[in-house]
């Protein structure tokens, strides 16, 4: 599943492609068909991320506040299988695809447009171009030349503005809310270290209040919004806690700490695109040919490799239908 820094990336790709247009809004499977007729024609007012939820909200005029009745807001959680996929003319520039599910551990999932001019973000190179390709990508169809491509595969929604188009597939959910069901929502989810208004202090203390162990309460969405598997495994691994020692049993300093290290790793993968938590000390010269993950992952998917910082054999262990990963030398207490 998309980790938080994702949706984040995803939400400032669409406000960029999209903000301020009125946008052709279909949906080709037709399952969520009544929700696009609602939206055809409306304006994106912006985009908002709050864990792995994504928020778009709609209306009729591009001036409108998001506090006005007549907002409509689009809620997507990707969930296990979702996806957007872009194409577009020389004036949209977009990734690939933003959430689909890796093909093989480690794979970055997002590369530029072959055809379109490249990244509406940071930190995507067009990596993904053969040799000689750059200047096909850099001129790219013209905007009376370029013709939205057929919808590929089951396309819950399609949104199309004036240069391109951005579908979505496998959501786990896509549904329409109105600002009290968009509240609803957020109450429910844990405070979210990437958004402004996340309190650390809302998550020390959900954290203290439960008996779970700080590897499960990390992957509570209720507790803390956005971390993952990956990033669970090595916030942990870097801070120096067990994932197996209970949260009431962590002490307030420790949450925070856990915190303000999860913090910065989740930004550096909205701005790049991709996770990587290995301080450049740490990283083995030269790396091994076995083991490619030690320039990116301390634990994660690294079973029976040294730990990079004491040599002591990774762990793994299912935890709540999860494979957790941990140095049993590093991560003692």
């Amino acid at each position: 599943m998309p980790e938080g820094h994702t949706i984040h990336r995803l939400a400032a790709a669409l406000d960029e492609l999209y903000g301020g247009q009125s946008l052709r809004v279909r949906s080709p499977q037709g399952r969520f068909a009544d929700g696009a007729s609602r939206l055809d024609g409306q304006v994106l007012l912006g985009s908002q991320a709050h864990g792995k939820h994504l928020f778009l909200p709609f209306g009729p005029r591009a001036d409108m506040s998001l506090d006005d009745a007549c907002v409509t807001w689009l809620r997507i959680h990707l969930g296990l299988y979702g996806a957007w996929t872009f194409d577009g003319d020389r004036e949209f520039t977009a990734p690939h695809a933003i959430g689909a599910p890796r093909r093989r551990v480690g794979e970055r999932g997002e590369h530029a447009l072959k055809r379109g001019g490249g990244s509406a973000l940071t930190g995507l190179n067009g990596g993904s171009l053969e040799p000689g390709d750059q200047d096909a990508a850099a001129r790219g169809p013209a905007p009376d030349e370029w013709e939205p491509p057929e919808p590929r595969g089951a396309v819950r929604l399609r949104l199309l503005g004036e240069h391109g188009v951005a579908d979505l597939t496998g959501p786990a959910a896509c549904e329409l809310l109105d600002a009290e069901g968009v509240a609803a929502v957020r109450r429910r989810l844990g405070p979210d270290p990437l958004r402004a208004d996340a309190d650390v202090e809302t998550f020390v203390a959900k954290a203290r209040s439960r008996r779970k162990s700080i590897g499960e309460l990390l992957m509570d969405q209720a507790v803390i919004s956005g971390a993952g598997n990956i990033y669970r495994a090595e916030t942990l691994f870097r801070v120096g806690v067990s994932p197996f020692r209970a949260g009431n049993r962590i002490s307030q300093e420790r949450l925070r700490a856990i915190w303000e290290d999860l913090r910065p790793l989740m930004e550096y993968g909205v701005a790049t695109g991709f996770i990587t938590t290995v301080d450049l000390d740490d990283v083995p010269d030269p790396l091994p040919p076995h083991d490619p993950e030690a320039g990116r992952w301390y634990v994660y998917h690294r079973t029976g490799r040294p730990c990079l910082r004491c040599a002591t054999p990774v762990a793994e262990q299912e935890v709540a239908s999860r494979r957790l990963f941990w140095c049993p030398t590093c991560q003692a207490r």
